[in-house]
C-alpha cells in the first residue's frame, strides 16, 4: 500500500458500550454463617502422618558430625538461655517468643531422633537465636 491509500483509510471510531446492571452485585448485608466446628481427626491420624517419608538434604559423615555437633552447641545455649529467664516476669510478646521457642527446640530434637541433622542444625539454631534475643529483652 502506498502512503497515499493509509490516509485515506480512516480507523473506525470504536465504542464499547457497557449496559448499566439492573442491581446491585452485593447486597449491603450479607448472611451470617453458622459456625461448623471441624470434624476430629481420627485416632490414627497423627501415626499415619509420622510415617510420611522426609525429604531431607544428604550429607556426608563429615557434614553430619559437623551438623550434629552444631545442633546439640545450640541446644545448649538456647536452654541455658531459657533458663536464665525463668521465674521473670514476661509480657505478652515476650511470652509468645518463648512459645516458639520451646516449639524449636522439641522439633529440633524430634529431627535430632530421626537423624536429620540438616533439619535439627536449622531448628535448633533458630531457637538460639530467638533465645538470645529474649535474654536481651529482659
Amino acid at each position: 500500500m502506498e502512503a497515499a491509500d493509509l490516509r485515506q483509510d480512516p480507523v473506525p471510531d470504536l465504542r464499547l458500550e457497557v449496559p448499566a446492571f439492573p442491581l446491585p452485585l452485593l447486597s449491603p448485608k450479607s448472611p451470617v454463617r453458622p459456625h461448623v466446628a471441624a470434624p476430629a481427626a481420627p485416632a490414627g491420624a497423627d501415626a499415619e502422618k509420622n510415617d510420611a517419608p522426609l525429604i531431607a538434604p544428604q550429607l556426608s559423615p563429615q557434614e553430619s558430625v559437623t551438623a550434629q555437633q552444631q545442633t546439640n552447641e545450640s541446644l545448649r545455649i538456647a536452654e541455658k538461655n531459657l533458663a536464665a529467664m525463668r521465674g521473670k516476669k514476661l509480657n505478652a510478646a515476650q511470652s509468645d517468643l518463648l512459645s516458639k521457642i520451646q516449639e524449636f527446640l522439641r522439633d529440633a530434637r524430634e529431627a535430632a531422633k530421626t537423624q536429620d541433622w540438616s533439619r535439627a542444625r536449622s531448628l535448633s539454631k533458630k531457637a538460639q537465636l530467638l533465645s538470645e534475643e529474649l535474654a536481651s529483652s529482659n
